[in-house]
């Protein structure tokens, strides 16, 4: 890690830390997380999600949309719009949308991840909150959940120039941003560090407080 990046960081986690000692489970800190229990999301997801239940892609794709849905980090707008792209699906297209789904979380990771944004773009639903919410909660410890204002905010307080934001998700993103963070988040207390949603919401927090 560039030692300019790593100073910044270290430069951030003091003071964060120095406010909060115990970091996210810190009881006086951020009363609404309360509402977001990242251990009840990934329990869910694994049953909704489980292998077995590929084999009847209807049911692979409700377990898709009621794990979107059951995140608090996805608006509620999408979670509508995307509620109503599959209802209106047949069922050759829950078919080929089930393959993309189960290719992102057990199979080949970029081929799932492009046939995803490839299908949800015909109903202006390849975002980045819907494509990397499903594989966050599978594995909240190694996929990262994208927030468009996070992204960004990390990229230029960093100054990360081989990353540039894009809106429509591109694994090729992805994948070099799950490295710089994966490098950041091994410079960290593990206070910070114990969930990857938690991890990036301290970057934010804490760049915001650095700012002002």
């Amino acid at each position: 890690m560039v030692n300019k990046i790593l100073e910044k960081l270290k430069k951030l986690e003091s003071e964060f830390l120095y406010e909060y000692p115990s970091g996210f489970r810190d009881e006086e800190f951020f009363p609404k997380i309360q509402k977001f229990n990242p251990q009840k999301l990934e329990d869910f997801a694994k049953e909704q999600l489980k292998k077995e239940n590929f084999q009847n892609p209807s049911l692979f794709v409700e377990g898709f949309f009621k794990s979107v849905q059951k995140s608090v980090m996805v608006s509620l707008f999408d979670k509508l719009k995307l509620k109503d792209a599959i209802t209106s699906l047949n069922s050759y297209e829950k078919d080929m949308l089930s393959i993309e789904i189960f290719e992102l979380l057990y199979g080949n990771k970029k081929d799932g991840f492009e046939g995803l944004v490839e299908f949800l773009a015909q109903y202006n639903l390849a975002k980045w909150t819907i494509i990397s919410v499903t594989p966050y909660c599978i594995n909240r410890h190694k996929s990262y959940f994208i927030k468009p204002t996070t992204t960004k905010m990390v990229i230029k307080y960093f100054e990360l120039q081989d990353l540039e934001y894009k809106p429509r998700p591109s694994f090729e993103f992805y994948e070099k941003y799950t490295k710089a963070l994966d490098e950041m988040k091994a410079n960290l207390d593990d206070s910070l560090t114990f969930d990857n949603v938690a991890f990036t919401s301290f970057l934010k927090i804490a760049i915001e407080a650095d700012l002002n």
